[in-house]
């Protein structure tokens, strides 16, 4: 295991984390009641926009019911819950911190949806899964703990079937240095940030072809405004997963986009055919 992702699963330690989400989840009612993806929101989609970039992410990736999805970096398990809620897919997540995977079980079992979305404890850069098996991949706020993306976008190519679509939903530098700590980091040492451009070069050199590229920053700007706007979060919220510190996280966060020290990348990509790959290579 690398420095680095030793250090990303430090920063994810979470330690007791589904006693916390039990003690949370009282506000709901008793344990036996089932939830809803909806309900869960505000707790388990640990990146911008919440719920609503997820929803857009998987509209602009083309999920179908049919299809099989794996979700990179899936933390307690929102995304996955939601993808499989909303298009009838079967997803599985995979994450680094053992303690994530442990709570995503339990809310997917509270959410009853344990036969159609499952997780797993594995790294990004050595995923547990044979070639060619999934139709979509999904990464959201992932990506800026990795510091081998070269190998991180391999991998994804490689469990992706060809024309497979891999959507990306992650921060990106923008050409100052950014405040810390914030959500993925709370010193430099565990971030990696690269511009929009490099992302782009490094996931097509990886062999995929560019569907959708958006520039969603300025959403995440208004999000952030309105979010100052509103007050306190509802109840449970982050400050559950991440600990008492995750205002003073995510209020960085939206100083450096309200700055423009970083910027939101969405995108879709296509996993190109071994023939393609061959002869654009070879170009």
């Amino acid at each position: 295991m690398s420095d680095a992702l030793d250090g990303a699963r430090e920063h994810y330690r979470a330690t007791g984390l589904t006693e916390r989400m039990k003690t949370a989840l009282t506000v709901f009612g008793p344990e036996d009641q089932p939830l809803t993806p909806q309900q869960l929101a505000a707790l388990d989609h640990f990146h911008t926009r919440g719920l609503a970039a997820t929803a857009d992410l998987g509209q602009l990736a083309g999920i179908t019911a049919d299809m099989s999805v794996l979700d990179v970096g899936s933390g307690v398990g929102g995304p996955a819950r939601f993808l499989a809620a909303t298009w009838g897919c079967r997803v599985t997540g995979i994450d680094l911190s053992e303690p994530f995977v442990d709570a995503a079980r339990y809310l997917t079992q509270r959410t009853r949806q344990s036969e159609q979305v499952s997780f797993h404890t594995g790294s990004a850069l050595d995923l547990p899964f044979d070639g060619n098996c999934f139709d979509a991949v999904l990464l959201q706020h992932v990506a800026m703990n990795i510091p081998e993306r070269a190998r991180l976008y391999r991998e994804i190519r490689r469990v992706l079937k060809p024309g497979g679509r891999f959507a990306t939903f992650d921060v990106v530098a923008n050409g100052s240095d950014p405040y810390y700590p914030v959500p993925w980091a709370r010193t430099p040492a565990t971030s990696f940030l690269l511009t929009a451009a490099a992302t782009r070069e490094a996931i097509e050199h990886a062999g995929f072809r560019t569907l959708a590229w958006q520039n969603d920053t300025d959403a995440a700007k208004a999000w952030f405004t309105q979010l100052r706007a509103s007050g306190p979060p509802p109840s449970p919220n982050l400050g559950v997963v991440m600990g008492p510190d995750f205002a003073e996280l995510a209020a960085n966060l939206g100083r450096n986009l309200l700055e423009d020290r970083l910027g939101i990348l969405t995108a879709v990509f296509e996993a190109a055919s071994t023939k393609t790959r061959i002869h654009e290579e070879n170009r």
